[in-house]
């Protein structure tokens, strides 16, 4: 855990002076600003070479031994499932390396240039989205569910086209993640679900809904892997590892009741809000099902990005006279949660053969 403590420390330094020696972006309004470059990319230098040079957590030796084992050629990459990345295997083994740690550096690099650009675009305190990355888990998730964040990462490239209402580009860029992993297909329909105004009718219908799902879970699910049992992922039907933890849901459901409570002054502050907090909402109740089945927390991933950019605007609810006290409020209650989740529950033992502490 050492390295892992030393990354959340060095992201947090360069991202927090990234902020404070950042320039309004008048472009956009006196409520955005453009943290300083240089520094973000000190922050990233970090997530990526931690990422991208580990040798354990999760599937990463399975990845690695796959990488060594198989050889990529069209007639292997179009046999398997999720194509895209085994084109970029393909591309990796035979022009750049045969060392399986390229792939998990090609990967880390990638998901992670993807998800700081589009922070560094819509964050208001992008050293929150950073932080709240790092401790909220999903930076340890990238590191185990390679292909379905690099997938997350390149529909969260789509940001810009959700907020535009451009559904061409955006179910463009959904088809091309599915080409990483099968599962991204889910925001085609989404898109439709996420384009009203937030804590409307369509909200509520939704929670209700959710509710509903989990009471009812044993019923729905045996219609959901039904749907699904000839697909690739049918084999979820047999997957029986419990739930996701409670005080994971909890997590998610804090900052979306802030939202709620300053819901008109965010859409003051924030005029797309409303797109990022569906997004979100729909992330804790894919989080709230899988209190049932741990496998929803997996669809939870592609909405857990737009967490972090609604956290980091949620400070500017407050009056400015308790801004400070919800802004380290936020890093504590993260931390905690942090090391509850990696170091008691988990127990999470990081290893690497290049970086050495």
């Amino acid at each position: 855990m050492t390295i892992l403590w030393f990354n959340l420390s060095l992201v947090l330094i360069f991202s927090f002076f990234a902020r404070y020696y950042s320039v309004p972006a008048y472009a956009t309004g006196s409520n955005w600003i453009k943290p300083n470059k240089v520094l973000i990319v000190g922050a990233l230098a970090s997530l990526v070479a931690v990422s991208g040079l580990r040798s354990n957590i999760g599937d990463t030796y399975f990845y690695k031994y796959a990488y060594e084992l198989n050889d990529f050629t069209w007639e292997y990459i179009l046999s398997q499932k999720d194509i895209g990345f085994g084109f970029l295997q393909m591309f990796l083994k035979n022009y750049i390396s045969e060392d399986p740690q390229i792939l998990i550096f090609a990967t880390a690099l990638i998901t992670n240039v993807i998800i700081i650009i589009v922070l560094y675009k819509y964050s208001r305190m992008i050293e929150l989205s950073l932080y709240v990355y790092i401790t909220g888990g999903l930076f340890l998730v990238s590191m185990n569910g390679i292909r379905q964040v690099l997938a997350a990462a390149i529909v969260f490239a789509a940001t810009k086209f959700l907020i535009e209402g451009n559904w061409i580009k955006y179910f463009l860029v959904i088809l091309f993640a599915s080409l990483f992993h099968l599962s991204a297909l889910i925001l085609l329909p989404i898109y439709f679900l996420v384009r009203f105004k937030a804590w409307s009718k369509p909200t509520v219908a939704l929670l209700i809904l959710a509710v509903f799902f989990v009471i009812g879970f044993d019923k729905f699910s045996a219609l959901l892997f039904t749907a699904i049992e000839d697909t690739q992922y049918g084999h979820y039907k047999n997957f029986a590892e419990g739930g996701a933890n409670s005080l994971r849901v909890a997590v998610d459901l804090v900052p979306l009741m802030i939202a709620y409570l300053g819901r008109e002054n965010l859409r003051r502050i924030f005029p797309d809000s409303d797109y990022i907090v569906n997004m979100a909402l729909l992330g804790f109740v894919f989080m709230m099902i899988s209190t049932q089945n741990w496998i929803f927390a997996r669809f939870s991933i592609y909405f857990g990005l737009y967490q972090l950019i609604l956290i980091s605007w949620i400070v500017k609810l407050f009056r400015d006279k308790d801004e400070k006290l919800i802004y380290y409020g936020i890093l504590v209650c993260y931390l905690a949660y942090f090391f509850y989740e990696n170091v008691i529950n988990l127990n999470i033992s990081y290893r690497s053969e290049y970086l050495f502490f």
